[in-house]
């Protein structure tokens, strides 16, 4: 019983029962058009067959019949313009019809034409049947039915020794078999090779069909994919020109506030201090709109570029110093230290390393100066490639300390301190952002650095 069991369960498996997709066409319509010009195709070869076989006296009974052998042949093309739609009802009833006339008009389901039709209706309903398990029961009716009929030609009267004789007489035996064993094996074999074609191509149109609509879904939920990352890439895209944003406006328009304070202050008393101070007024001022500009830019025309069309540098580790001098003229006293273990470390460190680091130090100077008592800071820059647990190749470092404490009535949005951890994230650092022991506030960010090119 178990091994009946597994011969099933491998059949039903090679017949796509397991499965429950459904093979329909990609356009009814014209699927509809193309079949009803086959059958019309195939009802009047069928005719001109029949005609044929009149003509060389090979209709048997129904040779002097002008009607019923084009009827059978009416009969049996016609329901081919639905061999698509109900595949297997059609399969079935064109195999009752090749046995039902095959009894009665043999000479008709003889001929090439209606062989061929047959052929076909078995194939299409293999190929395109809906209900894989009742397929497989048609199938093995469709073969026992027709199989019957053969059996049923052998077995009735003398129908081998009438196929075989010449004028009355049986030929003599010339081969390694005798001449009724070898009709009844030639005609076994035939039907073999005829059924068997037909459901082994059905079957493979079937597997090919279901290929290509999984291939297809496949391509879909590829392409959905591509466009979510797509968009995800522009999100976080969005995401990172935020952050940019963010850290430019904030910096320069502390270093506006500061300057433009400091002018008012001495406006009366000094006026070439306070002709100094807004001068680094227009000039922090013209500096933030370059910089939006170019990151604007980003997002209609996906580069950074300056109005002029060249391409604007982003920052990197060694501009750090620059903008410390920067902060320094705006009026709070800021140092910065390098320490690098050889020369031109720093300067070394890859851009998008660089660039996360100075935006720290950025987003780091500018909270001093909207939150913080402090008047002095001071920033260090540090590039090791030695290893150390965690940091493989080494790693880059800023630390940013002040002296002061929180300036009550001023609170952030936490925006960069989220583009801080972000940046951490994407670079896998690591960090200690916080208030000082002995008085003040930290922040230290670290990040690994790649490989040393060879």
């Amino acid at each position: 019983m178990s091994g009946g069991r597994t011969v099933i369960a491998r059949v039903e498996t090679w017949a796509g029962v397991d499965t429950d997709w459904v093979r329909r066409p990609d356009d009814p319509a014209r699927t509809r058009r193309v079949d009803t010009w086959v059958a019309l195709a195939f009802l009047v070869a069928g005719s001109l067959g029949v005609e044929l076989l009149r003509s060389i006296d090979a209709l048997g009974p129904f040779q002097d019949s002008w009607v019923w052998p084009h009827v059978a042949v009416l009969a049996g093309t016609v329901p081919l313009v639905w061999r698509r739609r109900w595949p297997l009802a059609v399969a079935a009833g064109l195999s009752l019809h090749f046995f039902v006339v095959g009894l009665t008009m043999p000479g008709v389901v003889a001929s090439v034409p209606m062989q061929v039709v047959y052929f076909v209706a078995i194939f299409t309903g293999v190929a395109w049947a809906r209900d894989r398990r009742l397929m497989i029961g048609v199938v093995v009716a469709i073969v026992l039915l027709m199989f019957g009929w053969l059996t049923w030609q052998f077995a009735v009267g003398s129908g081998i020794e009438e196929a075989l004789s010449h004028d009355g007489r049986l030929p003599e035996r010339k081969g390694l078999f005798s001449p009724a064993s070898a009709y009844v094996t030639y005609s076994l074999l035939i039907n073999v090779f005829y059924f068997g074609g037909a459901i082994a191509l059905g079957q493979a149109a079937w597997r090919a069909a279901l290929q290509r609509d999984r291939l297809a879904e496949q391509a879909r939920t590829i392409d959905a994919q591509a466009t979510s990352l797509q968009r995800q890439a522009v999100v976080e895209e969005r995401l990172r020109i935020a952050r940019e944003l963010h850290d430019v406006v904030a910096h320069h328009v502390s270093v506006i506030g500061i300057q433009a304070a400091a002018a008012r202050r001495v406006l009366r008393r000094d006026a070439d201090a306070a002709e100094t101070a807004l001068r680094s007024v227009e000039t922090s001022s013209r500096e933030a709109v370059t910089q939006m500009r170019e990151l604007l830019g980003t997002l209609r025309s996906g580069e950074d570029e300056r109005p002029d069309g060249t391409r604007s540098p982003e920052p990197r580790l060694a501009d750090v110093p620059a903008l410390v001098e920067e902060v320094s003229t705006a009026g709070m006293r800021v140092d910065c230290r390098l320490v690098e273990d050889s020369p031109g470390a720093v300067v070394a460190v890859p851009d998008p390393v660089g660039l996360s680091l100075y935006r720290t130090v950025q987003e780091a100077l500018s909270n001093i100066r909207r939150h913080s008592t402090a008047s002095a800071a001071t920033v260090f820059v540090r590039v090791d490639r030695r290893p150390e647990p965690g940091f493989l190749h080494g790693y880059a470092e800023v630390e940013v300390l002040d002296d002061g404490r929180p300036r009550s009535g001023t609170s952030g949005t936490g925006l960069g301190l989220l583009g801080v951890r972000e940046r951490l994230a994407a670079h896998g650092g690591v960090s200690e952002i916080g208030p000082r022991v002995t008085g003040g506030y930290r922040v230290r960010v670290r990040m690994p650095l790649p490989e040393e090119a060879s």
